[in-house]
């Protein structure tokens, strides 16, 4: 469409040169909310719930046990190959403390740890043959975030925030959630926008005490009021911006000034859980201090989902090495996995249940998994270090065919051998089954068209209910 005011100039261009150019970010911001990127958006899933087990669970002690470790505990690695551990010398193989069995009509494999979810284990999708490419902690998070093992890159929330915009003008599209006990290693970087525009980063929320700071208004005022201070605060922006044109900060902050202003009318409502059943508390673990700090934060992550935020990623676990606060089981693994399984099973298994019961689980995907595995070696004589080589992860819900399991480890839970699957695939994946094609979705940095997936990404075909169509 021209301008009446010049035919040479179209409504865009218009918009850009004049009012300071505010009705440019106001029509982006409208183009961002209706269609993202531009990328399809129509798979299956229409939400993300990412349960982040921070710190590495042993896939040995989990979901893939392993009768040649079993037997042969204590001996020597048999193997060629040197594992060369992240901390001190190599130990011995080492048994699985935990007992193992069958579950649902899948006969999936579950540990004693995770007795609630084995009671929905049908309706989850086990890759048992994940690797990623560092044993270090921070550079393991930001892969499994972002990608890459360098901060500074989307992370994944972003990607899927950019790519699809969001379904609620008055809620953030990405959500982070950290332990109670604080949050992991790299901070902000794992939930940042890296390149991509600002406004597309995570919000962190708290589950408990104010869950958006500076949210709520300290004193009460009149609507008048209220509309009074908006009107003047964007007369200053748009003053401001009219002596700043084109910076992506400033344009980010004041679309954050305005997602907050919308949000003191919805966002308190979605993260009450004050307004949830006795039942649904219960169901949760809220009764229970063992469980309550996660059962709370999944409540809230089920509430946000069904409001239309797109992607939820919940912590379970805080701080560094050795202190027995994530999963990161250098010392004792008996200890350290059953206190992190008894404060998140309950509350994992509510989640699908609740899902499930109120029509949400086909159109929410389910994430859980941590940074990486852990050797079938011994550290400290109970402890297992870090190991990136094969581990599992595993998916449920919005397009995922549940009661199955793909890839597979060697005998010893080491190394993946059957169908190893990257981060890039994982990636690659959950983007697909939120019908984006990882392959269409990239953004101009540094010179060339940027992706998530950067050179790789296959689709994990065997998870998914229709796995029609291929990229990568």
């Amino acid at each position: 469409m021209k301008s009446p005011l010049n035919p040479l100039m179209n409504r865009r261009s218009w918009l850009t040169q004049t009012g300071a150019g505010f009705g440019a970010l106001a029509l982006l911001d409208l183009l961002a909310a209706d269609a993202g990127a531009g990328v399809a958006g129509n798979g299956p899933a229409k939400s993300v719930i990412q349960l982040f087990m921070y710190g590495g669970p042993s896939q040995v002690d989990t979901f893939d046990p392993k009768p040649e470790l079993q037997a042969r505990n204590g001996e020597a690695f048999p193997s060629s190959e040197r594992i060369r551990p992240f901390f001190g010398a190599p130990g011995p193989l080492l048994a699985s403390p935990f007992s193992f069995a069958q579950h649902g009509q899948s006969g999936a494999w579950v540990s004693e740890l995770f007795p609630e979810l084995a009671k929905v284990v049908d309706d989850v999708a086990f890759i048992k043959s994940m690797h990623a490419d560092s044993n270090n902690h921070a550079p393991a998070l930001f892969e499994m975030n972002t990608g890459q093992i360098r901060p500074g890159s989307p992370c994944l929330g972003t990607w899927v925030q950019y790519g699809l915009g969001t379904s609620n003008q008055n809620l953030p599209g990405f959500v982070v959630m950290c332990d109670d006990e604080g949050g992991p290693i790299g901070g902000a970087a794992n939930w940042s926008a890296g390149y991509l525009p600002g406004s597309n980063a995570g919000m962190v929320m708290r589950s408990h005490g104010e869950p958006i700071l500076n949210l709520s208004r300290h004193a009460p005022q009149s609507p008048e009021r209220v509309q009074a201070d908006r009107t003047l605060l964007e007369a200053i922006n748009h003053d401001h911006l009219a002596n700043h044109a084109g910076e992506p900060e400033l344009e980010t902050r004041i679309k954050s000034y305005e997602l907050a202003f919308r949000m003191q009318s919805e966002a308190p409502e979605a993260v009450d859980i004050s307004r949830e059943s006795a039942e649904t508390r219960s169901l949760y673990g809220l009764d229970n201090p063992v469980t309550a700090s996660f059962g709370r934060r999944l409540l809230m992550a089920r509430r946000l989902a069904e409001r239309g935020v797109r992607f939820i990623q919940v912590y379970s676990g805080s701080g560094g090495n050795f202190d027995n606060r994530n999963w990161d089981a250098h010392n004792d693994l008996i200890k350290n996995h059953r206190r992190h399984a008894a404060a998140t099973d309950k509350p994992v298994a509510a989640l699908m249940v609740d899902l499930k019961r109120r029509g949400l689980l086909d159109q929410t995907l389910v994430l859980w998994g941590g940074e990486f595995g852990r050797l079938p070696i011994s550290q400290a004589k109970i402890g297992r270090d870090h190991n990136p080589h094969g581990f599992t992860v595993w998916m449920a819900g919005g397009g995922i065919k549940g009661g199955v399991s793909v890839g597979a480890t060697d005998d010893f839970g080491y190394r993946a051998t059957v169908d190893p699957y990257h981060i890039n695939d994982w990636h690659a994946t959950i983007l697909h089954l939120l019908g984006i094609d990882h392959l269409a979705l990239t953004y101009p940095h540094e010179g060339r068209n940027k992706r998530l997936t950067d050179v790789g990404g296959r689709l994990i075909t065997g998870v998914l209910k229709s796995p029609s169509r291929t990229s990568g």
